[in-house]
Parts: structure tokens; sequence; C-alpha cells
């Protein structure tokens, strides 16, 4: 679809939506809109599934009090910030959306509607918010901050593959906080005596290339940082890490199921279903601003033993044993 095309569409779906239903009649639908970086078909379905849970849990239900619309960027941070143009130019009840990404193209686009993330990394450290505690604006949800879960990462990947030396780390520098976070991976690195190579992982049209320069540099294993760009494209990041025979760890277990080696993260299903609950706060009149920014609760480990084998690996008893998921 042309770019033209598709402003004209988005902007005539959005101009048939009502007005604002905060403060109106008990019969009114709150409008909520999803504003997701990537697809449908690339992000864990587990997320929209336990979303919608928390919102029932909360006594939201959709076509009796609520109304979801949902937009996909499909990876395109262009496509993103025009979705966020078009939806600040209606008055929505509530705005969920997941990633320093989608935040800051709303920020960008002077979003007046209540935005609920339900995953970022550091909203803080990124501009974002004020404080965790006290967020300001118009904005909470849940956050990863000092979690230093690159870290965490590296040290399983190092158990998996004990003869790892050279990691290449796929970074997006368009991702949030991505400063603080190659700082976190380069000091766990270092504790672990493993070298880092960060290449630049921002262009699809770039990935084969990474891998093939991180090969001929010596890397021998693989960890990638998250991004909305590198999460719409994991399957192929997936099928290259095999394809070089590179160990890897992701952000998660999407990425385990469609071929990556590892995974370690927090739950994003759970985060969602923790984030309808701003939800339901907002739409009961508490404003964003006055909702602490909470931490995941559950984090999840996934282990591929099919990918493993594929490798020629044999990954230790203990470190399969305490995998949430394993696939066979």
């Amino acid at each position: 679809m042309r770019r033209r095309e598709f402003i004209s569409l988005i902007g005539s779906f959005l101009a048939s939506l009502p007005g604002p239903s905060r403060g109106q009649g008990p019969n009114k639908l709150a409008r909520i809109a999803y504003l997701g970086a990537t697809s449908p078909s690339t992000i864990d379905p587990r997320q929209i599934e336990q979303f919608r849970r928390g919102l029932v849990d909360n006594g939201l239900v959709e076509g009796r009090n609520i109304a979801i619309d949902y937009f996909w960027a499909e990876g395109r941070l262009d496509r993103l910030q025009t979705l966020a143009d078009e939806l600040a130019q209606h008055d929505l009840d509530v705005i969920i959306t997941a990633g320093g990404q989608a935040v800051h193209a709303l920020m960008a686009a002077r979003v007046k509607t209540p935005i609920v993330f339900a995953i970022y990394g550091d909203p803080v450290g990124d501009g974002a918010v004020e404080s965790l505690a006290h967020p300001g604006k118009n904005l909470t949800g849940l956050s990863m901050a000092n979690s230093h879960l690159e870290s965490k990462r590296l040290e399983l990947l190092k158990e998996a593959y004990a003869p790892l030396k050279r990691v290449a780390v796929l970074h997006d520098p368009s991702a949030s906080s991505s400063a603080a976070v190659v700082a976190d991976v380069q000091s766990g690195a270092l504790a672990l005596g493993i070298e880092t190579m960060i290449f630049e992982a921002a262009d699809p049209a770039r990935f084969d290339a990474i891998f093939a320069e991180a090969v001929d540099q010596g890397a021998n294993g693989v960890a990638a940082m998250a991004s909305a760009v590198l999460n719409f494209h994991h399957r192929h990041l997936c099928e290259l890490a095999i394809q070089h025979r590179l160990p890897s760890i992701w952000e998660a277990s999407g990425y385990v199921r469609d071929g990556g080696l590892l995974s370690y993260g927090p739950s994003f299903p759970d985060m969602y279903r923790q984030a309808a609950a701003y939800i339901a706060r907002i739409l009961k009149g508490t404003k964003a601003s006055d909702l602490p920014i909470e931490q995941p609760v559950k984090f999840e480990f996934a282990v591929n033993l099919k990918t493993a084998n594929a490798l020629g690996l044999a990954l230790p008893t203990a470190l399969i044993s305490r995998a949430d998921e394993v696939i066979e």
C-alpha cells in the first residue's frame, strides 16, 4: 500500500471514531487504541490474550463498556510516527502501547490522551517520565529499569556455551535507552571475560552482511538487544544465527519458538495483563501521571533443544532444568 493511501485509510478510520466517553452516560463505550510497533504475526499471541483477560478481570468487556482498535506499524518507524500523528487528532480515552519507540512517537505527536505502556526499558533514563513513583505528563505503565537483563542474558549464553569468547551484539541505536543498554552488556561481558562486538542493526537490509562480518571477525555467539525492528524481523535473525552456527540469546520466548537458542526476559504477556489494570483505573478517573510505574513480576527463560542439536551443542542439564519453556 502506498504511503498516501495508507494515511488516507487510517485517517478515514479514525475520523469514524466517536468523541471521548469519560464522564459520559453509562451506555457509552470507552474508546481504547492499541499502537503496536510490529505486527500481529510477529508478537507473542499471548500478549493480546493476557491483555484482554486483564481487562475482563477489571470489569472491562469489549462491546459492553469498551471498544479497542488496533494499529500496527509493521516494524517501520516512519509508519509508527504516521499512526501516532493520526491518533493525536482524535479524542480517545486511553492509548495502550509498548516500547520506547512507540512512546516517543506519541510524545512527538503531542498526544494528550492518557498513555499506558505495557513494556518499556527505562522510561526515566530515556526522558519519557520524571520518575517511576511520579511519572508526570500523561504516561504510566511498566518498566524493566535497573533489571540488568543484558548482563543476565550473557551469563546464560556463557553457561550454555562455555567456549563463548566473542559475542556479536545486535544493537538498534533508535531503540529505548540504547546507550545504557550497551553499557550494561559491555559491563557484563567484561565480568565474564567475553569480548563484545557491537553492530548497529537498525536496517534489515544489512542483517545478512552483519552476520557475515561478525563471523569473519571471530564472533562465536550472538546476543540481541530489545528493538521493535529486530522483533519484527526475528524469524530471519534466528535463521541467520543457525546458518552461521552461532549460539544465540534473545529478549523473548517468541524468538526461541522460531529457532533462537535461548531467551530470557520479563513475561511480556504478564506485563500486558498488568497494564490492563492501569487502563481500568484511568477510565475510573485516575490521572496517568498519578499512577506509579511498576516493574515486571514474572520472568521467563526458554531453551530450544532442536536448535541446540542443529548447532551440535549439548546444553548442561542444570541449565535445561531451570527453563520455563523447552522446545524439543
